[in-house]
């Protein structure tokens, strides 16, 4: 049996791969794990339809056990993990496929501290949910309630403004893309509180728009309304508003690398990288890597996903890490993914230094790197098949010194993922395409 839990919590399409009575079966599991009766979970969600479904499902499982549960409602999800941490609560759950299609939907579980569980609770979790029946339940008067706390956002708008207002980005000019997600409401005050002027758009989610053709995964609208704006930069955040992806004034992407080389470079600069240590994911460009060393820095890898890279911050004594994708933690600031602070860390920077991100991302030039996502029914046997392993051999050797493949099943969608770097860009295409191509007949 496959594992629920992925490198992002518990992902399927609604009503077909992730259904109620899962979610049900989570806030049981939750309830009787992390809290116990007379204990306390907050649960969040973002935009999607599907979400009020969720959160009802959730709510009924937990209160079955004696649990309240404080409900928030749509929320960015960096949110709900500063609500679990500073709130009187056990865990918190947020609904969310983040930068999924919303067809999607998700389960993400933090603990009281609003971290990412370790993957052994995980799987502890998932046991309880496939014997949810056998768990016991609370009688009429020791059942728990469900409880509006939709309130409790302003704890987190207060704190993301005050690091806003720190910042004088007056006269810049910049286009927010809210993705139609949760960031929609929240995003565009803390930003103006900057000064700067705040053209927002993709801000009117119904439910099912959430990432169409929008957001950090889609960033061409940004940037098509930058450059017709005129404006100094442009961010993208995804659907839970937990990653950002910037563009500059004349509309080039500036993906999560680059805005963490950005942050690093200045913090070195300025004796602000305890230990000079930064962490990324095995995906972040060797381009970032080699700026870093040779600024003085040191670079750590961890695999995808940004609970790993917040685990190798703790062991490292990092305050800087993140992903490719725009999942960047700030350590002082947030221990989770927050588009909207790091949003906020770029334009200190570009303040600070009085550059265009233009200039601030020549400093991080990037090597020639293709990704592809191959559906693949048997993702998981991909190292098993002679005929696929042979031929990620022969592409290492012909990219040569420098040069990398990497392959590994997606945590969040039933695919395999072929990552190709190297100095050729012709090359790294052609072998991106080849060993995609060859995935998809090996693995369907």
């Amino acid at each position: 049996m496959a594992r629920l839990f992925g490198t992002d919590g518990i992902r399927g399409v609604v009503n077909v791969e992730l259904k109620p009575p899962t979610a049900y079966a989570l806030g049981r599991a939750v309830a009787y794990r992390l809290v116990g009766r007379g204990g306390a979970i907050v649960v969040g969600q973002d935009t999607r339809r599907s979400g009020d479904m969720f959160v009802a499902s959730i709510a009924a499982g937990a209160t079955s056990l004696g649990v309240d549960v404080h409900v928030v409602g749509v929320v960015p999800t960096p949110a709900l993990a500063f609500i679990t941490g500073v709130g009187p609560y056990e865990a918190g759950i947020m609904v969310s496929a983040s930068h999924n299609p919303a067809l999607d939907n998700g389960l993400k579980v933090l603990d009281s501290h609003g971290l990412k569980l370790d993957d052994s609770v995980e799987d502890e979790l998932e046991q309880l949910i496939w014997r949810t029946e056998e768990l016991p339940g609370a009688t009429n008067a020791e059942l728990g309630t469900m409880i509006d706390a939709r309130g409790r956002l302003a704890d987190y708008q207060a704190h993301r403004l005050a690091l806003a207002s720190a910042i004088d980005a007056g006269g810049l000019h910049l286009v927010l893309d809210a993705a139609n997600g949760s960031g929609s409401a929240v995003a565009p005050g803390i930003l103006e509180a900057t000064g700067a002027t705040v053209e927002v758009i993709n801000a009117a989610p119904d439910g099912v728009n959430i990432n169409v053709e929008a957001g950090a995964t889609a960033p061409a609208a940004l940037a098509a309304a930058v450059v017709a704006a005129g404006a100094d930069v442009g961010f993208a955040l995804d659907g839970d508003a937990d990653r950002l992806i910037a563009v500059d004034a004349d509309g080039r992407i500036v993906d999560g690398d680059q805005v963490l080389g950005i942050l690093a470079l200045d913090r070195l600069g300025r004796d602000g990288l305890p230990g000079g240590g930064l962490v990324v994911s095995v995906l972040s460009n060797g381009g970032l890597q080699a700026a870093v060393e040779a600024a003085g820095g040191q670079v750590v890898r961890t695999p995808v996903g940004d609970k790993y890279i917040l685990e190798g911050m703790q062991v490292s004594g990092a305050v800087l890490g993140g992903e490719k994708s725009g999942h960047v933690i700030v350590l002082e600031h947030t221990t989770s993914g927050d588009g909207i602070v790091t949003a906020l860390e770029v334009l200190r920077v570009m303040t600070r230094r009085a550059a265009s991100l233009a200039e601030l991302a020549a400093a991080i030039p990037m090597l020639p790197q293709q990704q592809r996502a191959v559906k693949a029914r048997h993702k998981d046997q991909w190292e098993g098949d002679p005929v696929l392993q042979r031929s990620i051999a022969a592409a290492t050797t012909r990219l040569g010194p420098g040069g990398r493949v990497l392959v590994r099943p997606s945590g969040t969608e039933p695919a395999l993922r072929v990552m190709v770097e190297g100095t050729d860009e012709a090359l790294v295409t052609e072998l991106a395409d080849a060993l995609a191509t060859l995935a998809g007949e090996r693995l369907d």
